[in-house]
């Protein structure tokens, strides 16, 4: 059945026509929208990425350089000393030596130090990949959120620096699926991703974690500072979306591997669902409790 067969005035019929076009085109620009909004964002997190690789790689190049000549100067002045008397020579090779060993450690550290920055830049460009973003969402899938925790877990085992993620879930998910079908349910994840995806920082890594569950990971953010973004989005979600999210929020502690770290702000989470939902629970390494009890009242 068309719009003709129902004998509507054709000015009835038209009007009818131009509303559904309208609406389908605002539909179409509102995606496009959200595209172009999402391309400027990957745009902007992969130009931080080429320029701390850039800022690597000149560093290297630089203390190379400059090591090169020492070790040049030092090969001069050892076949100037070959030509000495032998016990002087030793004695003024042993110290030449030692001038050009501290440098040379100095390199081996800073060459070490490059390969962890460069391996943490590498998952950071992993997450363009398809292999490693979830096709609903937009966002790093599993795999995506494994890779960035390995090189979080590097970065903490050399030089100390910290991290934290928190675990996001959906209230009541099931029953949006259930009463209002899988495809709303759908739009509901990518509403959500986008919003998450929206406040977090270029280094940070948004991950759906599961069905209805979302990751984000926070480098060199302690368990104070990710409580309070997990608060403020928690609230952000609750004012701006038809639903609301449980979080559960953890810091990376000695020891911990993905899975401990994981499980501890999975057992947050549950507290916070246990609590009623619409609320935020974190793991201090010894107990949970309620973020938002915890946080001065203009966070």
């Amino acid at each position: 059945m068309d719009l003709w067969s129902l004998q509507l005035p054709v000015p009835v019929a038209l009007a009818v026509v131009a509303t559904i076009g309208y609406l389908f085109g605002r539909r179409y620009k509102q995606v496009a929208d959200d595209a172009i909004v999402r391309s400027r964002r990957e745009l902007r997190r992969a130009q931080l990425v080429g320029s701390e690789l850039e800022k690597i790689a000149w560093s290297i190049r630089k203390s190379l350089a400059n090591h090169h000549s020492s070790v040049s100067r030092f090969r001069e002045r050892v076949g100037r000393l070959t030509e000495q008397q032998e016990e002087a020579a030793c004695k003024e090779l042993c110290r030449e030596a030692e001038e050009i060993l501290q440098p040379t450690l100095r390199l081996a550290t800073q060459m070490a130090n490059a390969y962890d920055e460069i391996r943490q830049q590498s998952a950071n460009l992993m997450t363009f990949t398809e292999v490693r973003t979830d096709p609903l969402t937009g966002v790093s899938n599993r795999r995506g959120l494994d890779d960035a925790l390995s090189a979080q877990f590097a970065m903490m085992s050399r030089y100390g620096t910290g991290f934290s993620l928190t675990i996001l879930d959906i209230d009541h998910f099931k029953q949006i699926n259930d009463q209002q079908g899988h495809l709303h349910g759908d739009r509901i994840l990518q509403e959500l991703a986008r919003l998450i995806d929206d406040c977090v920082r270029e280094t940070d890594i948004v991950a759906r974690y599961g069905g209805e569950e979302f990751v984000v990971v926070m480098p060199q953010t302690d368990l104070d500072g990710a409580s309070v973004f997990s608060e403020r989005l928690r609230a952000k979600v609750e004012g701006e979306l038809a639903l609301t999210i449980s979080g559960g929020v953890a810091t990376a502690i000695d020891g911990d591997d993905q899975d401990s770290l994981l499980a501890r702000a999975d057992n947050a989470l549950y507290e916070a669902k246990t609590a009623g939902r619409n609320c935020v629970f974190r793991h201090n390494g010894d107990h949970r409790e309620p973020v938002a009890e915890l946080l001065p009242v203009e966070a």
